[in-house]
């Protein structure tokens, strides 16, 4: 599937890179989704499933321009590039915006997997028993899994290469939040917010000159939780990967079905009115979890006046929506070649 590209082709690949790491770092929002309705959800598995024991044998032989070619590497490279950046920029103005314009934010990703399951679900052409069942069976664990109450923080070494391997399904599986499952997990902050600050502290005082980190057990304690984690979602997305390109070549449209389910039962991971419930003892103090000291919390959803935030809040969720429509109207523009 490799093609030459344009330098406006890989720079829209990186933009696509920078979107799906930040969806997947939102909870309820899959980075797969984003690969789906940009166009290039297909490449993308067929990309890393090349990542097999053939491209080894490459590598280890020393024929690295055979083995680049082989795992398709210059459309992975500038798409994991894109991702890995987004941590330190896209996504940190994304945590910005949450914590100032929440309900606007949760509006216009609502509009975005509303979009989705119309970008999927158009170019099914003859619907039947399966198709039915296999829709209903989706709906019913993406409902599933937004019901489940949150579990206690854990820095295991393996719970964490675990978390790594789950987590990242979100940018296989679109619908399936590999973030709102972390915090299923009880490991959201620790592996997305601390671990991840600890690493931009890091080279940030490296750049400085300052090395002073090394005699810090936390800070070190917090790297040693990354590397792991990050060595447990590659494991997971090559993994999955294989999976998933055999149920597509084989199932296309029942397992679309249940990616479609997915994503309709995850919208009310992403119902934009809701506030944060904070459990408390009988006492009315707060409860905290008892490894990392945090405050316990939770969503409630909840039906919203029509208020003028209310309808600036629908015009976002329109705009979601749009931006889907927009993605599936360029990735129709480009279907005679990768964008």
């Amino acid at each position: 599937m490799s093609k030459k590209r344009t330098f406006s082709d890989k720079l829209f690949l990186v933009l696509k890179g920078l979107a799906m790491g930040a969806a997947n770092k939102v909870p309820g929002v899959s980075g797969g989704v984003v690969a789906f309705v940009a166009g290039f959800y297909e490449e993308f598995i067929f990309s890393l499933q090349r990542v097999n024991g053939k491209a080894f044998k490459l590598l280890i032989n020393g024929r690295f321009k055979s083995f680049f070619q082989y795992i398709n590497g210059g459309f992975l490279s500038l798409l994991v590039f894109g991702m890995v950046f987004s941590y330190f920029s896209v996504s940190k103005i994304l945590d910005f915006l949450i914590e100032h314009y929440k309900l606007y934010v949760w509006s216009v990703f609502f509009g975005m997997i509303i979009g989705s399951i119309y970008y999927i679900s158009k170019d099914f052409k003859v619907w039947n028993l399966r198709m039915y069942t296999a829709l209903l069976i989706g709906v019913g664990i993406g409902v599933g899994i937004s019901l489940l109450d949150p579990a206690k923080e854990n820095d295991n070494l393996w719970f964490v290469f675990f978390c790594g391997m789950i987590s990242v399904s979100g940018m296989t599986l679109p619908g399936f939040s590999g973030s709102f499952i972390l915090i299923l997990l009880g490991n959201y902050v620790l592996l997305l917010v601390d671990s991840v600050n600890a690493l931009y502290d890091t080279f940030y005082e490296m750049i400085s000159g300052d090395f002073s980190f090394t005699n810090n057990p936390i800070r070190m304690r917090m790297l040693k939780v990354l590397g792991v984690f990050t060595l447990g979602s590659a494991t997971g997305l090559v993994s999955f990967s294989h999976i998933l390109n055999y149920v597509l070549k084989h199932y296309k449209n029942t397992t679309l079905s249940v990616l479609t389910g997915f994503i309709i039962g995850s919208l009310g991971m992403v119902w934009p009115w809701k506030k944060t419930i904070y459990k408390t003892s009988d006492n009315g103090s707060f409860l905290l979890d008892s490894v990392g000291g945090k405050v316990i919390e939770n969503y409630q959803r909840y039906i919203p006046e029509l208020t003028t935030e209310t309808y600036i809040a629908i015009l976002f969720i329109i705009i979601g929506i749009s931006i889907v429509l927009a993605l599936d109207w360029y990735g129709r523009s480009n279907k005679n070649g990768y964008a």
